[in-house]
């Protein structure tokens, strides 16, 4: 059975976006992304909400020539994985190898990670808590930049009560703090 794993990127107070929605502070430099990408490379499908996907789209069409070669490899490894994205309004996918789900089916996204032989990831912190609420998810694997924004969007949902097991941790260069999370 795969692992289902909610991905974020926070600051240090638990933001994944300051409250202006902006998140540039967040940007891994070359050695943060190319840990990033060696989690990703497992991921054979990746689900996401709406504004998760609107964002992550982004590396569908990205121009690589200029880019550094962990931008590169990330493109291809997220252009290479199955999505599936929760909306009830986006009228079509701008990305292959995606689907649109209207709903969030917890039982469906059981059976998928059973069937599955790649892992799954989940990007966005409202699908991630009604993933979490669900029982469905797996593993945390959270970053935390040395910035704090007093408030935003946070990367995980007020009120959600997991008990974790500390699997691994990191301390990058840049001052950024890795944590790998087990679901007990």
């Amino acid at each position: 059975m795969a692992k289902l794993i909610y991905s974020a990127i926070a600051s240090l107070d638990g933001y994944i976006e300051d409250d202006e929605g902006g998140f540039g502070w967040a940007a891994p430099d070359e050695e943060v992304h190319a840990f990033v990408n060696e989690l990703s490379r497992p991921v054979g499908t990746h689900l996401y909400g709406r504004r998760m996907y609107d964002t992550m789209v982004y590396w569908e069409d990205l121009e690589l020539e200029d880019e550094p070669p962990a931008v590169r490899d990330f493109a291809g490894i997220w252009q290479a994985a199955d999505k599936i994205v929760y909306s009830r309004t986006l009228p079509a996918a701008a990305s292959a190898r995606t689907q649109i789900e209207r709903e969030f089916d917890a039982e469906a996204v059981g059976r998928l990670k059973a069937a599955s032989t790649r892992d799954l990831g989940v990007g966005g912190p409202e699908l991630a808590a009604e993933a979490i609420e669900a029982g469905l998810v797996d593993e945390y694997q959270l970053f935390f930049v040395p910035v704090v924004v007093g408030g935003g969007k946070r990367a995980l949902r007020e009120g959600l009560h997991v008990n974790l097991e500390l699997l691994d941790e990191r301390r990058f260069h840049n001052g950024t703090v890795y944590l790998h999370y087990r679901t007990r």
